[in-house]
């Protein structure tokens, strides 16, 4: 008596196939109708998908009405920069090298304080809402400032990008 494994294909001892002669088909018609079932769940899926569809809409941005105008009488930086920057006292302390906008949307001057031309300058960053800058924009102030009192301030650098 030989001994098989049920999924042998081979006939036992008594010469015949565990599974009786159609095994083969009932076993090809439950895979048939498993595809079957998924091929229905997956259109069933995209017809409901379509169904139930909503449109999608973009994104607005909601835009400000601005007057052009009173735009147009505001000072432009690229004007600004370079310009000297004196105390109340009339005494030049420094000069504006840049403006920055923080990550808050708040403004700050950077201003070089000392040197010539560049070199041995001191740069200092001073909230720009400390400057007093004039209608025509030749004239920028920071009261009660000194050049002494400048330099003493934490030393600004530009990060390297």
């Amino acid at each position: 008596m030989s001994v098989t494994n049920r999924f042998d294909q081979r006939p036992s001892s008594s010469g015949v196939l565990p599974y009786g002669p159609g095994w083969r088909r009932i076993v090809r018609g439950q895979a048939d109708n498993a595809l079957r079932m998924v091929v229905v769940a997956v259109l069933l899926g995209l017809l409901l998908m379509i169904i139930v569809a909503k449109p999608v809409f973009s994104q607005g941005v909601s835009l400000v009405k601005v007057d052009v105008a009173v735009v147009a009488k505001g000072l432009r930086v690229s004007k600004l920069l370079g310009s000297s920057v004196t105390n109340d006292k009339n005494d030049k302390v420094g000069t504006l090298d840049d403006v920055i906008i923080d990550r808050d949307r708040n403004l700050f001057a950077v201003l070089q304080v000392g040197g010539f031309l560049g070199i041995n300058t001191h740069l200092v960053a001073v909230p720009y809402q400390n400057l007093v800058v004039d209608e025509t924009g030749k004239k920028i102030e920071l009261p009660g400032a000194s050049r002494d009192e400048l330099k003493k301030l934490t030393e600004f650098k530009y990060p390297s990008s």
